[in-house]
């Protein structure tokens, strides 16, 4: 964990700190809160039983709320959650206890800072949190990361912690220790139960998803211009992601450790607990700063497998990294690759530098690693543009789709293979946005 990140070059104007309103649960706020609008209604406390939310004006998110185990708390397609930016707000769903916040591609559920645009920075609230009673790999439940000091992790594969639908969360990130960050979404024991959908992390101060065990597999999400790893998994996690993209911002890294497209780990020091992290990950497009001029010096490679880490990833193309675009520390990692309890196949693969990496520990050489990455079907780049995608590097209005005719388009790689799922409801431009 890191201190929170403060990047100024990217937002111009000052805070504006406002005196902060008592809690008021389910009333309309008559005074500017110093982060709502006036009448915005007030989230806050506990949800210890049933509760829906309007999607008739902004609410304001004070603090942090949980919802308890038995209860469901219902947000509306169209719906505006923005933190107070005194009293920083987060959601925790804790064991047993669901979200439903089904949104749609014409009119998203947005949960964002409550600071005007323009002034909106990373790490204006905390973000959402999931906690599920799916499988870790540790022996006694493990309490997730970010100071809420919850408990999550048990038996069921198939636990329901509700439904993410056409989601986004913004300028999250609250840093409460150091080695303990709220995510933009951050899902610890989350169940084979629970929907995660057209769901978009941006201008996070840390992760934009870390997954703690647990086997949600998610569908259609977007990590951009996060500040540390866009996709982390860790402690058991067995679930997937079909169709993902990551699009880094050159000006946009941890200051304070190595941002990836994807940081893996079985756990913190590399034991054989199990189960072991296993990622499914197909289709996915993770797409690097790619020498920018103005790019910030801790940007690190498109995938780091480490500590003992499993994986599958196919059909995806990674571009334009730094420092590497598939690397893998460590013996036990390389070890499960070289006997194919791990699979890297049917990839498009490019980096400034080290597009194939061996790391610390690693019983392959990255020689090794590239003639058996190109021997299951994978395919290395000389150039970011050679993946042949539209316009992958436009921050403001990115176009990951391919060519018409293109490798990519013909073998059906990448995140978009199809209709451009972003289209209506992903925002590439947050901080210019009214809410």
């Amino acid at each position: 964990m890191r201190f929170p990140k403060l990047l100024p070059f990217l937002f111009a104007g000052s805070l504006a700190i406002l005196a902060s309103c008592g809690k008021d649960d389910n009333k309309n706020n008559n005074n500017n809160n110093g982060g709502g609008t006036t009448n915005d209604h007030i989230l806050s406390g506990d949800v210890t039983a049933n509760k829906s939310l309007s999607n008739d004006k902004p609410w304001t998110l004070k603090g942090y709320v949980y919802v308890k185990s038995g209860a469901t708390l219902t947000i509306p397609a169209g719906t505006i959650v923005k933190s107070d930016v005194v009293d920083k707000g987060a959601i925790i769903v804790e064991p047993g206890g669901k979200i439903m916040a089904e949104g749609t591609s014409s009119s998203p559920i947005v949960f964002t800072s409550g600071l005007p645009k323009g002034q909106r920075r990373p790490g204006d609230w905390g973000g959402i949190i999931l906690l599920g009673n799916a499988p870790t790999n540790r022996a006694t439940p493990p309490t997730i990361e970010g100071g809420v000091n919850r408990t999550y992790g048990g038996q069921n594969a198939a636990d329901n912690s509700g439904s993410l639908k056409y989601v986004r969360i913004e300028f999250a990130g609250i840093a409460s220790a150091p080695g303990s960050e709220i995510n933009g979404l951050t899902c610890g024991g989350v169940g084979s139960g629970t929907t995660i959908e057209n769901v978009m992390v941006s201008y996070g101060n840390d992760d934009g998803f870390e997954f703690f065990g647990g086997t949600v597999v998610c569908k259609n999400l977007i990590s951009f211009s996060n500040s540390d790893d866009d996709f982390d998994f860790d402690y058991g996690f067995t679930g997937g992601i079909q169709n993902g993209i990551v699009l880094r911002n050159p000006q946009v890294a941890d200051p304070g450790d190595a941002a990836n497209g994807i940081e893996a780990d079985n756990d913190g020091t590399g034991t054989s607990a199990t189960p072991f992290t296993r990622p499914v990950l197909t289709n996915l497009t993770l797409v690097g700063p790619n020498g920018a001029s103005n790019t910030q010096a801790n940007h690190n490679f498109g995938n780091r497998w480490r500590r003992a880490v499993q994986f599958s990833m196919t059909k995806s193309i990674i571009i334009g990294f730094q420092k590497g675009g598939f690397s893998m520390e460590s013996k036990e990692t390389t070890d499960a690759y070289k006997n194919g309890t791990s699979e890297f196949k049917n990839n498009m693969v490019h980096a400034l530098a080290n597009t194939f990496n061996a790391g610390s520990g690693a019983s392959m050489t990255a020689a090794e690693i590239e003639t058996k990455a190109i021997a299951d079907g994978c395919v290395k780049l000389a150039a970011a543009a050679d993946a042949k995608l539209k316009n992958p590097f436009k921050l403001t209005a990115p176009d990951f789709t391919p060519e018409a005719g293109s490798e990519a388009a013909t073998k059906g790689w990448g995140a978009i293979t199809g209709t451009d799922w972003t289209k209506g409801w992903a925002n590439w431009d947050p901080n210019s946005t009214d809410y």
